[in-house]
């Protein structure tokens, strides 16, 4: 691994959470400390001699209340900061930063350059923390390049923790408890992290034609998600699919993407649609894909006009869809792009 010049230029969004954390030593509690001091809580940053700077939401935002108008923040420093920056590290909590992660991947259309989320378990003041070699290791990251072509070898929105780097739009928090809380669970790691950090080219995003980076900030939060259960009774499936102003509904089915074969299910389902919602079909499963025309179950939903979300994320879909329709694209428009791959969002 190489690094973008003498002294890559790093920008840090701090937005929240636990990595931010520092004990007060008069009372015992956690609180965030000042990122001008950052240097002074993580010394270590000294011998990487890179030229980094910070920006910190202010306060600092739990990531459980992390909303859309935090991912258009996020992604408008960056976008006015493109061109000053070779690499770009965000902190974040971990609770919602593969949502963060999906929204940014799709919002920075023809990004090139690496964008780095991490964040950790325990507070960066802690003695046993996660939090500063998830740090120091996301500035590598930020501003490693490749050897053969001199660009940056992270062209994507990722998310570095513990030992790995995961495609932000393909990752899921896995575990309250474990350091390595992310996997990407139907797509392989952009890189290992360990006495080395071993990258995997085939894995890694490449753009088939460079362009100006644009940032879109239009986000629609006219899109809800719908959980088959057992149980699931007619009332409970009308009274969501009529909630008031809903454009598009994410369907988390089983298995393959099966649901229910009664006759009320699929008729509520064909309903929405010809009403003009659009309808996703992901599967509750965290390893698998959605094939709707393998069972009979699924191809109920298939024949109702629902749309299958192969192996995509729940972060990933409910982004792509509040994206699609942020752009002012029409029902057919925005389930026509869902059936595609934007930014390697899932396999077709």
């Amino acid at each position: 691994m190489e690094t973008t010049a003498a002294c890559p230029r790093i920008l840090i969004i701090y937005t929240g959470g636990t990595i931010g954390m520092i004990e007060d030593p008069e009372t015992g509690t956690l609180r965030p400390f000042d990122f001008s001091h950052l240097i002074d809580n993580v010394p270590k940053i000294k011998m990487l001699n890179y030229n980094i700077e910070h920006i910190q939401f202010d306060p600092p935002i739990d990531s459980s209340n992390i909303n859309p108008s935090h991912w258009q923040q996020i992604a408008s420093e960056i976008g006015k900061r493109y061109n000053d920056f070779d690499g770009f590290v965000v902190l974040h909590g971990t609770d919602t930063m593969a949502y963060t992660a999906s929204a940014l991947s799709f919002m920075l259309e023809n990004l090139h350059k690496p964008v780095i989320i991490t964040g950790s378990q325990l507070p960066i003041g802690e003695v046993r923390t996660d939090g500063e070699e998830n740090l120091i290791t996301a500035l590598q990251i930020a501003a490693a390049i490749d050897p053969v072509n001199g660009e940056p070898m992270v062209q994507e929105v990722a998310i570095l923790f513990e030992n790995y780097l995961w495609r932000g739009n393909r990752s899921t928090k896995m575990s309250a408890d474990n350091f390595n809380a992310f996997k990407s669970n139907n797509f392989p790691s952009l890189a290992k992290i360990g006495l080395s950090i071993h990258y995997h080219p085939d894995a890694l995003w490449r753009v088939r034609e460079k362009r100006r980076l644009k940032v879109h900030k239009g986000l629609s939060t006219d899109i809800i998600i719908i959980y088959v259960y057992p149980g699931m009774t007619e009332t409970a499936l009308r009274q969501q699919l009529d909630t008031p102003g809903v454009k598009g509904i994410i369907l988390k089915t089983y298995g393959a993407g099966n649901a229910p074969t009664a006759n009320w299910f699929n008729e509520a389902i064909k309903e929405a649609v010809d009403k003009g919602i659009v309808i996703m079909n992901v599967t509750q499963c965290v390893n698998g894909s959605v094939h709707q025309k393998r069972y009979y179950t699924g191809s109920l939903l298939d024949e109702a006009g629902v749309i299958s979300g192969h192996d995509i994320t729940t972060e990933a879909a409910l982004t792509k869809m509040m994206f699609l329709f942020g752009t002012g694209l029409t029902p057919r428009q925005v389930a026509r792009c869902l059936s595609h791959s934007l930014c390697g969002e899932m396999s077709l």
